[in-house]
């Protein structure tokens, strides 16, 4: 059976710039050649919901499980560059946080990141364009299986979603997820895409934080000692009634 809209598949990919060098991948030896610290583990994710490229899971609903090498063109993988998003910034900006803006470096300006190009006359002309913008780029995908269990389901969209291992539970066509009071309005705002991607109705439940271990241990004396007290209380009601 191939795959549709809203089915969750395994893959492991590598992605190149055409013709030239590796820039992404989760496989553990080409993660080696890129420095990078990311663990190598397989991405689990859901079709037709922008979790990977648009042209990747274009291409993959209606295949099956299987390995496919995929070529997109810039307006299916990271966009066309654009040249308003190459600005000059004062060099006085970078002065006032201590940053020396050398040519090629990349940095990041309230949330976005920049590639300096020029420094000169106290001007810095920073592209925020994404480095791979323009570029035409291949994958190597493996489609290693279709997720069909609920629960992996849910793992892989806590993951990709919040980066977090909640605790949950599902009831009755219900997700119970538990979680403490600062991230609960957050993640109330995706039970829309919850019950679009995996057909359950989302609750969050909110749970008191977990106390620090010093702290546990102190309540652990002072029940103790409270025991210890209050058996001494009843010897002494016993040894009064004698």
């Amino acid at each position: 059976m191939t795959f549709a809209k809203n089915d969750f598949i395994e893959i492991e990919f590598t992605g190149r710039i055409k013709d030239g060098e590796v820039f992404d991948s989760n496989i553990a030896e080409e993660l080696k050649k890129l420095n990078s610290s990311q663990p190598a583990k397989p991405f689990v994710f859901c079709l037709g919901q922008d979790m990977f490229l648009n042209g990747i899971e274009e291409f993959l609903i209606e295949k099956d499980v299987g390995s496919y090498e995929i070529a997109l063109q810039p307006d299916k993988a990271f966009g066309p560059r654009n040249t308003s998003l190459v600005q000059m910034v004062p060099l006085k900006i970078f002065i006032e946080h201590k940053v020396n803006p050398v040519p090629g470096a990349v940095l990041t300006f309230d949330n976005k990141l920049g590639k300096v190009l020029t420094v000169s006359g106290g001007r810095v002309m920073v592209d925020f364009n994404n480095p791979l913008a323009g570029k035409e780029v291949v994958y190597n995908i493996k489609v290693t299986r279709k997720i069909e269990d609920i629960k992996e389901k849910v793992s892989a969209l806590n993951e990709f979603l919040f980066r977090r291992d909640f605790k949950f539970e599902i009831k009755d066509k219900k997700l119970i997820i538990e979680t403490d009071k600062q991230f609960k309005s957050f993640i109330e705002l995706f039970k829309d895409k919850f019950k679009e991607m995996i057909g359950l109705d989302l609750e969050v439940k909110e749970i008191e934080p977990s106390k620090p271990k010093t702290e546990v241990k102190e309540e652990k004396e002072e029940v103790k000692a409270e025991k210890k007290e209050g058996k001494k209380e009843i010897e002494n009601i016993f040894d009064n009634s004698e």
